[in-house]
């Protein structure tokens, strides 16, 4: 076994690698002049099984390409087994034609991991869990809900009632609740735009109560600050807000310094941007991805990473 990394977050790389007790292997990866990505493994890898991480992010159409490449390079040395390491997928919120003529980027994704030569995905919390079907290879999908849930039960926060943004993050938040053994609410929203939401009424009881708003993914934090204003006009003692992949953008940063989130939980899927003057709360998912390599490895079940303790 031996985990390489790409260029988009080197340090998580690390991590799992000190988590799994080897060294990171060794691999060339630099730009010719014209920006063009080239890539040389420098490590033995005929017969091995390989792991490759790498985010999607930062920015992700370097990052993919620069993901492939180191696929491709993989499979021409003749690795026995290439599995792709995406703590965060990019191009997830692409997942369906709900407009006219765009498309469906998360199943085109699917297909270049494949076609580059990946013989398996091990991702975390994908924006919307059908993605797995875009794929005819093994996909392990995990969750970070069970080292959240560890640091907000170490919280112990009285009166916690557990709130999905959305109608669609319904399913994230019930999860988190019955873990937590917390009340549930949600937030009905309208979206108006990339940049703009507008929320509409809470449905729940959150008076009096504090209340965490959980959710996947947050860049321009606009679905996080108006779920939070809201909740405090209805009458909710405090607002914190858990967030599995952070792309917070200046815009958002700025939203969430006037809102009346005191906290916001997120994990190091994504490399940490500059959050001065917001309280941002990093847990790490290293221990977990390198859990769940050395289980791949070894054929064991991984179900048992899904379990709160």
């Amino acid at each position: 076994m031996i985990v390489f990394s790409g260029t988009a977050h080197p340090e998580l790389a690390q991590h799992i690698a000190e988590s799994i007790g080897q060294p990171l292997g060794a691999v060339d990866i630099s730009r010719f002049p014209d920006g063009e990505i080239m890539v040389k493994i420098i490590d033995n890898i005929r017969g091995q099984d390989i792991y490759i991480v790498q985010s999607i992010c930062c920015p992700p159409n370097e990052a993919l390409m620069e993901l492939l490449i180191m696929i491709d390079a993989a499979r021409r040395a003749s690795a026995a087994r290439i599995t792709a390491v995406l703590p965060f997928y990019g191009y997830a919120r692409q997942d369906r034609k709900d407009q006219p003529r765009v498309p469906i980027t998360a199943k085109l994704v699917a297909n270049l991991l494949v076609a580059a030569g990946a013989n398996r995905l091990l991702t975390m919390d994908l924006h919307a869990q059908q993605i797995q079907g875009f794929f005819d290879i093994p996909v392990d999908h995990l969750y970070a809900a069970p080292v959240i849930v560890k640091y907000l039960a170490s919280q112990q926060i009285e009166d916690l009632t557990i709130v999905s943004p959305d109608a669609g993050g319904l399913k994230m938040a019930y999860a988190y609740s019955t873990m937590m053994d917390s009340a549930l609410a949600f937030v009905a929203k309208q979206r108006r735009s990339p940049h703009e939401v507008t929320a509409m009424d809470v449905v729940g009881d959150v008076k009096g109560r504090n209340c965490v708003l959980v959710d996947d993914l947050s860049t321009t934090a606009g679905t996080l600050t108006e779920g939070a204003r809201i909740l405090m006009e209805r009458g909710a003692k405090s607002v914190r807000a858990s967030v599995t992949h952070t792309l917070i953008t200046p815009q958002g940063m700025e939203r969430l310094a006037q809102s009346p989130v005191v906290e916001l939980i997120t994990t190091d899927s994504l490399p940490k941007g500059d959050w001065a003057g917001c309280p941002i709360k990093v847990l790490s998912v290293a221990e977990l991805l390198g859990e769940a390599i050395k289980r791949i490895h070894e054929n064991q079940s991984v179900t048992s990473l899904f379990r709160v303790s």
